[in-house]
Order: C-alpha cells, then sequence, then structure tokens
C-alpha cells in the first residue's frame, strides 16, 4: 500500500519542563542571591528540597549537581576541589534576568533606537524626497526614479536627469552611552530587605537587552559606597553589599569620567539606591553623616547635578524607598539636573528602568 502513516507528534520534552530545568531556574536565583556562592547555593537548595519536596524519587539533588557538571553550569576549581560558576552560569543569569523583567513586553521593529527625525540610517521608510547636493547613490529609490524620467522625458527620448531622481528616506538611529550606579551601601540590606539582589537583576538585564537589541549602545556599571569603582559585567552576580556610607558624588564623577570618553551624542545615567548622600571625600579623608540630610554634602551633590545638566547628560534616580525627607532630596537632585525620577517598590523597578530607557532613545539631548 503505497502513501503516509501519520502518528502524534511527540516533541521532546525541553530543558526547561525537564526536572532539570525546574531546579536549574531555582539555583540561578539562589546564586544571585548568594552572590555566586555555589556551596551556599547548593545548601539552600537542598534545605528548600527537605521542606518542600521539590524533587523526586527518580531525580534527586545529587543527579542535579552531576548535570550541572556535564553541562558546564559549574566548574571545579583545581586548587580547592570546590565548585564554582562558570561563564555559562553568568550567561544564564542575565538571560534570566532579562526573561522574567522585559519578558512580557512587545518585540518592537528591528532592534534598534529610532527617533522621528529623518536622517542616514538603516531602516527604509516610505517616503520620498527630491535629489539633492549630499545624497548617496544607495539612497536612490530606483523605480520611483525610472518613472518620473519616463514621465518627463518619454520613451523616445529616455534620458534619467538630476531632477528625476528621488530619494528614498531613512530613519536615523540614536546611538546611546548609560552608565548605571548601584547603591552598595549598608542600607540596600538594611531591615531585613534585600534591594540589592533586585537592582543586580536589573542590571543584567538591562545589560543583555543593550547586548542583544541595541548592540551600538554602551553599558558601563559602577558601584559606590564610601568610594566609587566600575565592575565589568560577569562581575554582577557576585556584587554584595559592605559596610559603607552613600558617596554619591564619588558614583557621579565616575559617571562622568566614563562617559567622557564615549563618543555617542547621547548620554545618560541610571542611579538605583535606597538613601541620601551622607558621604564626601576631602582629600585622603572621608566627610561622613548619617544623621539627616548634611547640608555640606548635599550641596557638593547638587553642584555636581548642575554641572551634568550642562554636559547635556540626565540623570534618572530610582529610589527603594519613600521616606518624606529621602524624596525631598531626590526633588531637589532633580530640579538641579533636570533629569527624572521615581520611587519605585521592588517588584516594579525592572519596568521602570526599561521604560525610561525606551523613551531616552528617543530624544536627541
Amino acid at each position: 500500500m503505497k502513501g503516509f502513516r501519520f502518528s502524534k507528534y511527540q516533541p521532546p520534552v525541553s530543558d526547561d519542563a525537564s526536572d532539570f530545568g525546574r531546579l536549574l531556574k531555582i539555583f540561578m536565583e539562589l546564586l544571585l542571591i548568594t552572590s555566586g556562592n555555589t556551596d551556599e547555593a547548593l545548601q539552600w537548595l537542598t534545605d528548600i528540597d527537605r521542606q518542600y519536596k521539590i524533587t523526586t524519587p527518580q531525580y534527586g539533588i545529587g543527579d542535579f549537581i552531576d548535570d550541572l557538571k556535564k553541562k558546564g553550569y559549574l566548574k571545579e576549581n583545581p586548587e580547592t576541589g570546590s565548585l564554582q560558576m562558570s561563564p555559562k552560569s553568568e550567561q544564564r543569569i542575565r538571560k534570566s534576568a532579562l526573561e522574567e523583567i522585559f519578558g512580557k513586553l512587545k518585540k518592537s521593529g528591528s532592534g534598534e533606537h529610532k527617533t522621528f527625525h529623518p536622517g542616514r540610517g538603516d531602516e527604509i521608510t516610505a517616503d520620498t524626497r527630491s535629489f539633492e547636493f549630499g545624497d548617496m547613490p544607495e539612497q536612490i529609490a530606483v523605480t520611483e526614479s525610472l518613472r518620473n524620467a519616463q514621465i518627463n522625458h518619454g520613451l523616445d527620448d529616455f534620458r534619467l536627469l538630476e531632477n528625476d531622481l528621488e530619494i528614498r528616506e531613512s530613519e536615523f538611529k540614536t546611538q546611546t552611552s548609560t552608565v548605571l550606579m548601584i547603591d552598595i551601601s549598608h542600607s540596600m540590606i538594611l531591615y531585613g530587605e534585600d534591594r540589592i539582589t533586585p537592582a543586580k537583576k536589573v542590571a543584567m538585564a538591562l545589560a543583555e537587552l543593550i547586548t542583544k537589541k541595541y548592540p551600538k549602545d554602551t553599558l558601563d556599571i559602577i558601584v559606590f559606597g564610601d568610594d566609587a569603582r566600575q565592575i565589568d559585567l560577569k562581575d554582577l552576580p557576585y556584587l554584595q553589599v559592605g559596610p559603607f556610607h552613600t558617596n554619591t558624588v564619588a558614583g557621579l564623577e565616575l559617571s562622568m569620567d566614563i562617559l567622557r570618553k564615549r563618543k555617542n551624542p547621547n548620554k545618560q545615567i541610571f542611579m538605583v539606591t535606597d538613601g541620601k548622600p551622607t558621604c564626601i571625600k576631602e582629600g585622603i579623608r572621608y566627610y561622613k553623616n548619617s544623621f539627616g540630610i548634611d547640608a555640606k554634602i548635599l550641596n557638593r551633590t547638587l553642584d555636581l547635578a548642575t554641572r551634568l545638566r550642562k554636559l547635556r547628560i540626565p540623570v534618572t534616580t530610582f529610589m527603594l524607598a519613600t521616606d518624606p525627607w529621602l524624596k525631598s532630596f531626590v526633588r531637589d537632585f532633580t530640579a538641579a539636573n533636570g533629569g527624572n525620577a521615581y520611587y519605585s517598590g521592588l517588584k516594579g523597578l525592572g519596568q521602570l528602568v526599561f521604560e525610561d530607557f525606551r523613551n531616552n532613545r528617543k530624544k536627541k539631548w
């Protein structure tokens, strides 16, 4: 008998839907919370399993650890024999953060920043105009130009002259340099609330978004406590809060130094913090005051906000607290800089960062 026999297709079980995939999601979250401490994350996972029975008799924590090694998520330290995160794990955490924070947002366009202004770019529009001196040959709309030549000169004396040429408009695409400042002062884990983990997650999601969707943009990440320092993307999962005060001035100064070297015309700073500035550096010593809003520290901070405004570098502040006196500081800082400010809960932080990032791409400062 000739013909085809069809049967019900059974797709293979995806990695995410398997026992390994379910445990991996939990384990990646624990790695972020424990700042990349693999032993501590595995201990927490074991405790969770003991209490909530997240494994099955056929697949236990030991099987999961073996698969983590086989699939390249963990590597063994040759000196100590302990297990460590691999680059694959770091990338997985960034991807998970991107999916969690931005996954529900609709994809748009070709993955570039567009303005409403026509210009030289890669995205062709439906609009045309007459040829002008300085237009590039690749911008010529061939079909429309040939049609004009036929209408203007006829088939018997067919000629293509300058007046026949039409130019296809293309959208100007902005390139933006962003510095993300993350507060690592002690208050980010104070009062039993973990604020540093959501901040790290947002930073990784934003970095993954820029890398995948906006490859012409740049993102630099700095952390600030008593001092400020720049960190690499791979360092984010291991970031920890220290016994530090909040030296906002140091963070803003380092951001200015970084952006000064960037050639993109559009520059901006995102600052994720939960408190007021409480520290500045004077020479080799630190001037600190954690009680109330210190006028000396405040004035230095506001002066820097004004300098950034003159340089056309807006600062968007994401305040992870809603105390009235903290709102007062943010209001003064935003007025001096001309940027934006949000008083965010931890759950809404990612969406706010993304929306402001996307809206700023449509501007030319």
